[in-house]
């Protein structure tokens, strides 16, 4: 299976400058804006991958279910930098993981209905405690609460030639981009996980839905 962590002299300037400049890019956004990150090819055909895993997995990724594991160690992968740094898909099928910038800011809510979540920005000191929507009661938030966003239309080190980067700041970056590398290689081996445990199949369930209909008048005493 391809690897894409890679061990780089981090006491050398030219080494860590060839490994960020060599490295593949992806559009954050679209190929239009020109805005461009730190990527990998995360298609299951350049995986170096099996045959017959290849097969699996392309069964396995229509089924419900099969992401979650995987969004969860992206998730893993923003809370471990703070949201400063996040990771995506991107590409017409999803095939490309992206390095994108973020951060993680109050959202200015301050309290939230127990029974429906709706958020609401005032604390329950300052109204009836009622929720709006179901008019439920209301709960203050203990800690502040956050919210998360994501700059896909920023681009990352696009035109940089880190000649004037200080060899800490240098280090750093790179030390960013071997976590991500770490995050993809993890990506594909869940990936093999998968197909090595499930199959895909079918399961039959029911929906319940509602529709308006007439209803006949009942007269009370």
């Amino acid at each position: 299976m391809r690897k894409f962590h890679q061990s780089i002299d981090k006491r050398s300037r030219k080494a860590m400058t060839e490994y960020l400049k060599g490295h593949y890019r992806y559009n954050t956004m679209n190929s239009w804006n020109r805005s461009s990150s730190y990527a990998h090819n995360m298609k299951f055909h350049s995986l170096g991958l099996e045959r017959e895993t290849q097969s699996k997995l392309y069964e396995l990724f229509q089924c419900d279910g099969f992401y979650e594991p995987i969004y969860d160690l992206i998730h893993d992968f923003g809370c471990e930098h703070n949201w400063l740094w996040q990771a995506g898909f991107n590409g017409r099928s999803g095939g490309y993981l992206v390095l994108y910038q973020g951060e993680r800011v109050p959202s200015g809510y301050k309290s939230f209905c127990l029974k429906c979540g709706q958020l609401n920005w005032t604390s329950i000191s300052e109204n009836s405690g009622k929720c709006g929507v179901c008019k439920h009661e209301r709960r203050d938030f203990t800690t502040m609460h956050m919210v998360v966003n994501t700059f896909p239309g920023r681009g990352t080190d696009v035109y940089e030639d880190f000649e004037d980067w200080a060899i800490s700041r240098l280090r750093e970056r790179v030390e960013l981009v071997q976590s991500f590398g770490r995050l993809a290689d993890a990506i594909a081996a869940e990936a093999v996980y998968l197909a090595n445990e499930y199959e895909a199949g079918e399961k039959e369930y029911t929906v319940i839905k509602t529709r308006p209909v007439m209803l006949k008048k009942v007269e009370t005493v």
